[in-house]
């Protein structure tokens, strides 16, 4: 039988989200944009544990890359022309998004 070790509560939102609380991020050092994993036993019984991301080598072989390149390079910076700034804005200028909706019956 394993022993208690620590132990605190939550509430979910109309969301169905959470806070992790204080005490168990301290006990389970736990940083902002940490990945959880959710594990449910058979008995119903759930635990949760801090998921570590392994860095990607190829990404940061080529972020190093882009990085020597621009610093030998800088004159090759610059800024988003008028017609690609348009064209992003297109695509995403009106999006409104309110995190604090309810959501719908289909997303649930």
């Amino acid at each position: 039988m394993n022993m208690l070790a620590h132990r605190d509560f939550s509430t979910l939102t109309d969301r169905y989200q959470t806070t992790v609380p204080s005490s168990i991020r301290k006990v389970l050092k736990l940083h902002k944009r940490d990945k959880l994993c959710y594990n449910v036993e058979t008995d119903g019984r759930v635990y949760i544990e801090s998921i570590q991301d392994t860095p990607d080598p190829a990404l940061g072989a080529f972020l190093d890359l882009l990085q020597a390149d621009v610093i030998a390079n800088p004159q090759r910076l610059s800024a988003f022309d008028g017609a690609l700034h348009d064209r992003l804005s297109a695509l995403i200028g009106d999006v409104d998004v309110d995190l604090d909706a309810k959501l719908s019956p289909d997303d649930e």
